[in-house]
């Protein structure tokens, strides 16, 4: 009987093995459809909780600025060095990549 099992076993194609990546790909890609899901009744209630004269200040803010968020996206946060809190923003990042020959004297370190 153990030789039908294997023989049957080995007529079937075989598949490769599931990774725990591909399952976890697999389980996220599942739970955020399930979540999408339902956006429409958590829009809802959000909305209704925004609204709501029972719900405090803070509450009511913190829904508003959630449903803000999901319809308009995050605003931009400016980023703050650590001199006296001035605020610095980062307006182009630039890479300049420089060959020895082409160097200025200092620039490249030693020539040959």
């Amino acid at each position: 009987m153990s030789e039908e099992v294997e023989c049957g076993l080995a007529s079937e194609p075989s598949q490769p093995p599931v990774t725990k990546a591909r399952s976890r790909a697999r389980a996220l890609t599942e739970i955020r459809s399930l979540a999408r899901s339902h956006t429409r009744t958590a829009l809802k209630v959000l909305v209704g909780i925004m609204r709501s004269d029972d719900a405090t200040p803070a509450v009511r803010l913190s829904a508003a600025n959630a449903i803000l968020d999901r319809g308009w996206g995050k605003s931009a946060q400016p980023i703050e060095s650590g001199e006296e809190g001035t605020v610095e923003t980062v307006h182009r990042v630039e890479r300049i990549i420089v060959r020895p020959e082409e160097a200025v004297d200092g620039d490249a370190g030693p020539q040959a």
